[in-house]
């Protein structure tokens, strides 16, 4: 019989993978082609970074930091995009997380600081997963991006299924692509039942082993 895990195991493995994501792996930005390349802001908006249900601090402090950067792509010639969650009343989603984000709300729009700091094309989402959505999935794909920065929230659940999708949905038209995250400019919420720190590092570990690259800084 197959053994559950082995705990010993797991926690050096963790302990290497911390090691190595601690490194800084800086990207310059001229090492960008700007006409190939976009910034998806994940849901960095009111429902999840001031105030709701699903608001914390941990995605609060990346609101600033991921504005700043997209005012850098917007300066580089950049396109910014944004996932933004905006669900129905009484949507299937809110029987397994509370309430949050309904569409035309203030929760379901991009704070004020990201408003500010570029100009964004916005794209409401009705799940975790970005890539379901046809004009966001179609606008990626007839532009002819090939290179894709992901910032935002959460770590292990929203950006984690659009790294995964993008990956998988590109490789399957046979579209060469590059999919990054950015670790100091994503987050993950610790919420009740939560256990973020864990999650954060098991969702590197995942990407990474998907062919996404997990970098520090992009500069």
């Amino acid at each position: 019989m197959k053994t559950f895990v082995n705990v010993e195991k797991v926690l050096q493995d963790y302990e290497r993978l911390y090691r190595e994501l601690s490194q800084e792996r800086i990207l310059p930005f001229s090492d960008l082609d700007s006409t190939r390349t976009v910034h998806i802001a994940v849901d960095m908006v009111n429902g999840f970074v001031k105030f709701g249900a699903l608001s914390s601090q941990e995605v609060l402090s990346v609101n600033q930091p991921v504005a700043d950067f997209a005012s850098r792509c917007e300066d580089a010639g950049i396109a910014n995009y944004a996932l933004c969650d905006a669900h129905p009343d009484n949507c299937a989603e809110f029987l397994t997380y509370p309430v949050h984000c309904v569409a035309g709300t203030a929760e379901s729009e991009l704070t004020d600081e990201l408003k500010q700091a570029a100009n964004f094309r916005v794209f409401p989402k009705l799940s975790v997963n970005g890539w379901l959505e046809d004009d966001f999935r179609n606008s990626v794909i007839d532009k002819g991006f090939d290179t894709f920065i992901l910032t935002g929230d959460c770590t292990d659940m929203c950006v984690l299924q659009l790294a995964l999708s993008l990956k998988s949905g590109l490789n399957r038209i046979d579209r060469p692509n590059r999919v990054i995250v950015v670790r100091e400019l994503v987050a993950t919420c610790s919420l009740p039942s939560r256990l973020p720190d864990t999650a954060e590092l098991s969702a590197f570990l995942i990407m990474q082993t998907n062919g996404i690259e997990v970098v520090t800084h992009i500069r």
